[in-house]
């Protein structure tokens, strides 16, 4: 699977979300880093995938997180993807290096819906979590600085087609669940 995101456009990326929060404490206090430190508590092994491309930016020696290489098809991924993703896990929750955290990380709790007209959105994330992200579940007010980083990274990314293919076949599924698109736009 190749990515046409270059390691350069991913670094700017990093730097403009390394600029931002979500709100302006650390929302971790509200729920004690439970996105960070859940698969800790639990027996279910929780991690991210790195998105294509975004591999380029982090070392597989790095003492702070756990690498694995999986093959895209065995998973729900579009067609498009082929071959090996990476799926990685912080070792030292919810102390992991803040300027090298992923990308999903970064822009927690919002994610990318391309809408039935073609336009890109913000919602709050809507996949199932097996804990509870007060951020999400009190609908509190995100910074609009936030926002607007986090939406012109996704505008960025959306350049890769294997992104924008994602993007798609998850704002697809989503209509299909909801029968519309989502209302909670951004």
């Amino acid at each position: 699977m190749k990515s046409i995101t270059k390691k350069r456009t991913w670094k700017a990326i990093y730097r403009l979300l390394d600029k931002v929060s979500p709100v302006d404490y650390d929302c971790g206090k509200l729920c004690g880093s439970v996105c960070c430190t859940y698969s800790d508590t639990c027996e279910e092994e929780l991690g991210i995938y790195l998105y294509p491309g975004e591999e380029k930016l982090h070392r597989k020696n790095d003492s702070w997180l756990d690498w694995t290489v999986e093959q895209a098809e065995d998973f729900e991924f579009p067609d498009s993807w082929s071959g090996k993703i990476y799926f990685v896990k912080c070792k030292t929750p919810p102390h992991c290096p803040r300027n090298l955290r992923p990308f999903q990380c970064r822009t927690f709790p919002l994610a990318p819906h391309i809408t039935e007209e073609g336009f890109l959105t913000l919602i709050n994330n809507d996949e199932e979590l097996p804990y509870i992200c007060p951020l999400i579940d009190k609908n509190l007010k995100l910074n609009k600085d936030f926002i607007k980083a986090t939406y012109t990274a996704w505008a960025h990314l959306l350049r890769d087609p294997l992104i924008f293919d994602l993007v798609e076949m998850d704002s697809q599924l989503r209509r299909e669940r909801l029968g519309k698109d989502p209302e909670n736009l951004f």
